[in-house]
């Protein structure tokens, strides 16, 4: 087991109220070759998950492309000014102004904004933990590591677990408000005819900040304690908001104002609803401002091109560190002489970054096979057809310049 050698001594007085402690473990080259054993099981289920990862968001790229390609086919653009019985169930474009019979409401705290959507934001001021490790290697395979921690505090709108601090004692936090972060929708909002539920409402993009109104402060006390108070707008809990403490709470909103909006999606009465292709897709394409379903359409595969290339990204990241930890066992056994140890390192990550480059797009052509086989032959075909035809530019040019050859001294002539 790991030998702590430091003590953890504290240092008080870091920028932002925070403090730190420096931990020194060491671990035997024995230790390292059980730890490397184990990492070799990690880097095999990473390799499978990134593998699982990178074959189905090809699938889902693939089906996500069709649904769109089919929808931009199949819709219809008609007028919000009434509903069409026979449309139902078809896949539409409507655009134009939107209403709202009552405006969104913050129900906890007892007041409203004009708007389609009020999105409150809580944050907690909180202790956060960071760690920097420098590790040494010692003759013989053992290592020493040198981890500094480093403790700040800083507001957050996510709970921090300082249950897993190294140093738990001195930094806790409390838990985050019951009142947390939460959006409220306006209630009958409309596009002309068409009645604009949640999903449409969530989707719309945008959003200003929105101003409390003082009207709200006794409920604001009453909801939140003594100490709440509204504060240029916001909602401060705590002693003192220019030199907040751990558990101080801060509430901000954000309210997306009645627009003009484009919806592509299926007319369900008197709603709008997801539009389900013949691929099983959904599609839903929701847009700020009077926006062309052609537009809309681009913008959706735009989207998904990009999510696209993110989750190969991720799925190559994921499968490099899983060769890399499948790998490291190697370097653990070169590691009884630290130099070579670190060439083993070295060569260890050359060979993980290989053998992704040469799986991860492998598994992507796979994919395209299985979800894409006429687009994959294509590319394949395209690609032979590029390749025998630079191959044979370049054995023209070649015997072009090629020096013309000449008779013998004294060989006789035609």
């Amino acid at each position: 087991m790991p030998e702590n050698d430091s003590g953890g001594d504290i240092m008080d007085g870091l920028p932002g109220g925070g403090d730190a402690f420096t931990e020194t473990t060491s671990r035997s080259w024995l230790e390292k070759i059980v730890s490397s054993l184990k990492a070799i099981i990690i880097g095999l289920l990473l390799v499978i998950v990134a593998g699982v990862l990178l074959f189905w968001n090809e699938g889902r790229s693939a089906r996500t492309s069709a649904a769109l390609s089919e929808g931009s086919r199949s819709v219809v653009s008609i007028s919000t000014d009434r509903i069409d019985a026979a449309n139902d169930g078809k896949l539409i474009h409507v655009a134009g102004n939107t209403i709202v019979g009552a405006p969104a409401r913050d129900t906890d705290l007892n007041f409203e904004a004009n708007g389609l959507r009020l999105k409150r934001k809580v944050e907690m001021y909180q202790w956060k933990e960071e760690s920097q490790s420098e590790t040494q290697k010692k003759l013989g395979g053992g290592e020493e590591t040198v981890t500094r921690y480093t403790y700040k505090k800083e507001w957050s709108d996510r709970a921090i677990d300082s249950s897993r601090f190294r140093n738990v004692q001195d930094h806790r936090n409390p838990p985050m408000p019951a009142t947390g972060a939460r959006t409220f929708y306006a209630a009958d909002a409309k596009l002309g005819a068409f009645r604009l539920e949640e999903p449409v409402l969530q989707a719309i993009p945008g959003g200003d900040r929105f101003a409390v109104p003082d009207s709200a402060a006794a409920q604001v006390r009453s909801r939140l304690g003594p100490s709440a108070r509204i504060l240029q707008g916001d909602v401060y809990v705590g002693a003192d908001p220019n030199q907040p403490s751990v558990g101080d709470v801060r509430m901000m909103w954000e309210v997306l104002p009645v627009m003009p909006v484009s919806v592509v999606g299926r007319q369900s009465q008197s709603t709008i609803k997801p539009w389900v292709a013949g691929n099983g897709n959904e599609v839903l394409l929701v847009e700020a401002g009077a926006v062309e379903p052609a537009t809309m359409f681009r913008h959706g595969q735009e989207s998904n091109e990009v999510l696209t290339w993110v989750l190969r990204l991720v799925g190559a990241l994921l499968m490099f560190i899983g060769f890399r930890l499948m790998l490291s066992l190697l370097e653990a056994l070169a590691d009884v002489v630290p130099f070579f140890g670190n060439i083993a390192g070295a060569g260890a990550s050359l060979m993980a970054l290989l053998a992704t480059m040469l799986v991860a797009p492998l598994l992507v052509a796979l994919a395209w096979f299985f979800y894409r086989p006429l687009v994959a032959a294509g590319v394949l075909i395209a690609g032979a057809a590029i390749v025998y035809g630079l191959r044979r530019l370049m054995q023209a040019r070649a015997a072009q310049t090629a020096p013309a050859a000449r008779p013998l001294p004294g060989a006789p002539r035609g």
